[in-house]
């Protein structure tokens, strides 16, 4: 398919990046610098003038296309795009057959119908690491029998400002002078909550136990300069914990650093002859 979208018989897998904020910008650079096997294909943006000044800039200039065109340019559609339009996104890509690599890792909660959507049609849902660890032996533990799993979110109070669970709930985090906890529930009720915030709760639950099975807390915690995680797991095969402090992007604090460049590593293993973890 690549030959024929770049009129050129490269070999090289295409990718299309669907949202172009901090995350679709720093891939797009990545992949017009060059990735062994990879070419970028085309982007989608909310401001699409924006987005078209800047890919003009670009080595190889693509086009700026609407989210929904995304499955027709590329082999591989990264989505880096609000929550609110993922199906705008996601459906024409698997309806494609594209593969689909997913930032927005809480939608695959609320739109339980993309898996079978991808099944059907020959499609890909590939969910990167993100801001965790240990997901490889999540899913090993996975296959024997987990008995609990638990997570504890820690995040500057500006990194949390504005989730709709704080709004609805009328939780004030920007004068903290303590730590705050502001939740405590399941990985289901997190993802809708804090929407932007803990992603990495939703790929925790599908490696493991599932949703309504993984609990989580989130703490505020004022004077806080990294978004803390610390994992639990007990299960038949093993007991282990463990615990990541990634760096707030300097664009959004609600985003750790390490988000842009695990969909870097993902993207690196889809094309490369040695894969390494699970």
């Amino acid at each position: 398919m690549s030959a024929n979208i770049a009129g050129q018989d490269s070999g090289a897998k295409t990718v299309a990046i669907g949202g172009f904020g901090a995350i679709g910008q720093k891939l797009a650079r990545a992949l017009d610098d060059g990735l062994p096997g990879l070419r970028l294909a085309a982007v989608s943006a909310r401001n699409t003038e924006r987005a078209a000044a800047v890919v003009a800039g670009f080595r190889s200039p693509v086009p700026v296309v609407p989210l929904a065109e995304l499955g027709r340019h590329a082999d591989i559609v990264v989505e880096c795009a609000p929550a609110e339009v993922f199906r705008e996104l996601a459906v024409p890509a698997l309806e494609a057959g594209r593969t689909l690599v997913v930032i927005s890792v809480g939608a695959l909660l609320t739109h339980t119908d993309v898996e079978d959507l991808a099944r059907r049609h020959n499609g890909r849902i590939v969910v990167p690491s993100g801001a965790l660890l240990g997901l490889d032996a999540v899913r090993a533990a996975a296959e024997g029998e987990i008995r609990r799993v638990t997570m504890v979110t820690r995040k500057p109070p500006a990194g949390l400002k504005g989730a709709p669970y704080l709004v609805r709930n009328n939780i004030d985090v920007s004068a903290l002078s303590e730590p705050l906890k502001v939740f405590d529930g399941t990985a289901r009720e997190a993802v809708v909550g804090f929407p932007a915030n803990v992603n990495v709760a939703a790929a925790l639950s599908l490696a493991g136990i599932g949703p309504d099975r993984t609990t989580i807390e989130i703490w505020a915690v004022p004077g806080l300069d990294r978004n803390r995680h610390t994992i639990t797991v007990e299960s038949d095969s093993a007991d282990f914990t463990m615990s990541i402090a990634n760096i707030p992007s300097d664009e959004n604090p609600k985003t750790g650093r390490i988000t842009a460049l695990s969909i870097l590593a993902a993207l690196r293993r889809l094309t490369s002859p040695v894969q390494i973890g699970t």
